[in-house]
């Protein structure tokens, strides 16, 4: 198998680590060898976090190439306008469509930009939810992230029951049950 290539992005306190987590054990579970790079950035002010998972027979190095992702997963609107240009042209892009203001943004020195999903969907395949109101729905915000997950899950190699699995053990125990039904969500959609 060739390498595969999976980034993530969001900003800090999105769950981006959890989600490569998950990810990393399931490769790791299905016979992989897998690769894990975390840029943390300014996480715990809100500022980008990126994260990249590399996975196949054999993997030399864990940081993704521009041009090369074929999943990029993003938990905020800008921050898939960010870092689009890691996708391969026949990549896939999964946004959350929220928006979180940047500090630029908040201090009125730049403005957010409109259109972003309109815009990405020009050059990508972009599959978009709005993780956030269904996660409300679930009674648990928090969870949006496996929403998220759950419709990147569609688009890779692996079936629903090694997601699920994987989700079952690395969650925290009494977090399982609404982390599944997050992640359910996503895959339906």
């Amino acid at each position: 198998m060739t390498t595969k290539n999976i980034m993530i992005v969001g900003v800090g306190g999105q769950g981006t680590l959890l989600t490569s987590r998950i990810l990393g054990r399931l490769m790791s579970d299905a016979g992989y060898d897998v690769k894990i790079s975390e840029v943390h950035g300014m996480a715990q002010r809100g500022g980008s976090v990126v994260t990249f998972v590399r996975y196949g027979d054999k993997v030399a190095e864990p940081i993704v190439e521009e041009g090369q992702a074929d999943v990029l997963i993003a938990f905020e609107r800008l921050e898939a306008l960010r870092y689009a240009h890691f996708l391969k042209k026949d990549g896939v892009l999964i946004v959350n469509d929220e928006r979180i203001d940047p500090m630029p943004v908040v201090t009125g020195a730049e403005e957010y930009p409109e259109g972003i999903i309109e815009r990405l969907s020009k050059e990508h395949t972009v599959y978009s939810i709005d993780a956030m109101s269904e996660a409300k729905k679930l009674g648990n915000q928090r969870v949006f992230n496996l929403v998220v997950l759950g419709m990147a899950a569609g688009h890779m190699d692996f079936t629903k029951e090694q997601w699920t699995g994987v989700i079952e053990n690395t969650v925290p125990p009494k977090t399982v049950e609404i982390n599944l039904k997050a992640f359910e969500v996503g895959y339906a959609a």
